[in-house]
């Protein structure tokens, strides 16, 4: 296998493993499975980090995984905070903001390809955001609850201000909106 290859076969890992994380937390009534999923959903965080590193190291950043990688994340993330918000363990509100602002940042990007312009990199706000998120969901499934909430409403405001963050940086392209 070529080293090249190497951080699309994770981020592909990373979306294989979300039908399989979504199955174990549906389960009704295996509250004792959660841990499972925790650790399934943790190996697939971890992923996320591993491909962008290596992909970096390797000089090997691809169409594929530009695209690829930030929507395994989305769809990893935005998965687990809608079983949490069945499990009651996260208030609806929250998930959908966090959820709002994933397909929202989602559109931006696309927009700002389609006028030529780069992908807008993600900055410290937005690193912090995923990380906080991540933590969050993983403390939850673990029953960390006080750990869990805490993380989750440092998320929350990240997931708000570096959602911010992008429009503002993208606000050239609505200049001529509201005209």
């Amino acid at each position: 296998m070529k080293k090249e290859n190497i951080p699309n076969l994770l981020t592909l890992l990373r979306i294989a493993m979300i039908p399989i994380f979504i199955l174990i937390l549906s389960l009704p009534g295996r509250r004792d499975l959660h841990w499972v999923a925790a650790v399934i959903f943790a190996v697939a965080s971890f992923t996320d980090y591993l491909d962008g590193y290596l992909a970096r190291k390797w000089q090997v950043v691809s169409n594929f995984g530009k695209f690829a990688d930030p929507m395994a994340d989305k769809l990893l993330v935005m998965s687990a905070f809608i079983l949490l918000v069945g499990l009651g363990f996260v208030p609806a509100w929250i998930a959908a903001l966090i959820v709002c602002r994933e397909l929202a940042v989602t559109g931006l990007r696309l927009l700002l390809v389609e006028q030529g312009g780069t992908v807008l990199a993600a900055a410290m706000p937005g690193k912090i955001k995923t990380f906080s998120q991540m933590f969050a969901i993983i403390f939850y499934l673990l029953h960390f609850s006080l750990l869990a909430d805490i993380t989750l409403y440092i998320a929350l405001f990240f997931t708000l201000y570096s959602g911010y963050d992008y429009f503002k940086g993208a606000s050239f392209l609505f200049k001529d909106t509201f005209k």
